[in-house]
């Protein structure tokens, strides 16, 4: 199946992982409402058609943290991509350079740090929870550093895991022990190209960032127990002038749904923020993305870099988010899809397909530059 879209990769990732895999990618917290309201919420946002307006030369390109990248968008930090094609994030962080845009690597990734920067030869971003050992986080910072990460996401809407039904419906979280792990075996079994591919010819397993700790316990069960033992619910604003001491690159704060936040993170000091509901993957029920950004962007968007994600499916979701006031977007099941359905080509074809879909919404609109995507090229009411 050749993608014709980014949202044929769904149909081919969910083919092609055992099913704990891809409902970890697929699904959200509790009845996920969220989720849908992501999808929905955006796609009802109507562009506005203008004509004669000279589109013959357009420019996709833009400025981020003092970086020229190509595109105005960059890949999420997704836990456990590294499992939905042989080094997964490697290959992901390789298309997202080829690409010249920034790849996000997560804190609970398959590839570790380290590996990312061997296989790659332009710095990325990364991504932090706050964690009780700040011991940890200084060393993870430090190496982050060291190998020149070029941006630090802290994410700051986890200080508890959302409950994610589906996981546990699929067996990759709430059955531990050897039950869960027969399960996810009997799925794995039933998809010998992947089973080949990644889940013998892809180790280790391990999620590599945070096995230092886990030790020689580092299935999926052991994971699990530890984000629950470890991250940190005492976390507060003060606890972040910790992160702002110890990194001294652009710092972008990650999961920022209300206007008084998006305001303390100005005064804090953190270079961006994102808008975002973690993909409808924690608290269920609160507002899409689509609707929190314009009010934080209004509110803060001349003091901070503010960047969205959530629901972002195509290059025209893209330029919506652009258009309600976001300088940046961030894919996340997009790519993630695209990797388990094609590996590193298939990032690289969903990017494609997502600028392509970019040229033609911005030639449609009148815009010729990013910085001329505005509330002019949405349709009022």
């Amino acid at each position: 199946m050749k993608a014709a879209s980014a949202l044929d990769y769904r149909e081919l990732a969910r083919r092609r992982l055992p099913r704990f895999l891809f409902e970890y990618i697929d699904g959200g917290s509790y009845a996920e409402v969220t989720l849908r309201r992501n999808v929905a919420d955006l796609e009802r946002i109507a562009l506005r058609q203008r004509v004669l307006r000279d589109v013959s030369s357009l420019d996709l390109s833009t400025e981020l943290f003092g970086h020229k990248q190509a595109l105005p968008v960059a890949l999420a930090p997704i836990g456990l991509a590294g499992m939905n094609a042989r080094r997964g994030e490697v290959q992901a962080a390789r298309a997202a350079e080829a690409a010249g845009i920034p790849f996000c690597l997560s804190t609970v990734s398959a590839c570790p740090l380290d590996e990312v920067a061997r296989g790659t030869t332009q710095p990325f971003w990364f991504q932090l929870y706050m964690i009780r050992d700040r011991g940890f986080m200084r060393e993870l910072l430090a190496q982050a550093r060291d190998l020149g990460c070029s941006a630090l996401v802290f994410t700051v809407d986890m200080p508890v895991p959302g409950s994610r039904y589906r996981d546990v419906r699929s067996g990759l979280a709430g059955a531990p022990g050897l039950g869960g792990a027969l399960r996810r075996f009997g799925q794995a079994a039933i998809r010998p190209g992947w089973a080949w591919d990644v889940g013998l010819h892809g180790r280790p397993h391990s999620l590599g960032n945070v096995a230092p700790v886990l030790g020689a316990k580092s299935g999926l069960d052991d994971f699990f127990a530890w984000m629950r033992d470890n991250f940190d619910p005492s976390i507060s604003w003060r606890d972040l002038e910790f992160l702002r001491d110890e990194w001294t690159g652009p710092l972008i704060l990650k999961g920022v749904l209300d206007v008084e936040d998006a305001r303390a993170a100005v005064k804090l000091g953190a270079d961006g923020l994102m808008v975002s509901n973690h993909g409808g993957r924690q608290l269920d029920g609160v507002p899409s993305t689509t609707r929190a950004l314009p009010p934080i962007a209004d509110a803060v968007g001349e003091q901070i870099t503010v960047l969205a994600d959530g629901g972002v499916r195509s290059g025209l979701d893209v330029v919506r988010m652009l258009a309600l006031g976001a300088k940046g977007v961030l894919l996340g099941r997009a790519w993630a899809y695209a990797l388990a359905g094609g590996g590193q080509a298939g990032v690289t074809h969903m990017l494609k397909l997502v600028e392509a879909e970019m040229r033609v919404a911005m030639a449609l609109t009148g815009a010729r530059r990013i910085a001329e995507i505005d509330r002019d090229a949405l349709v009022a009411g």
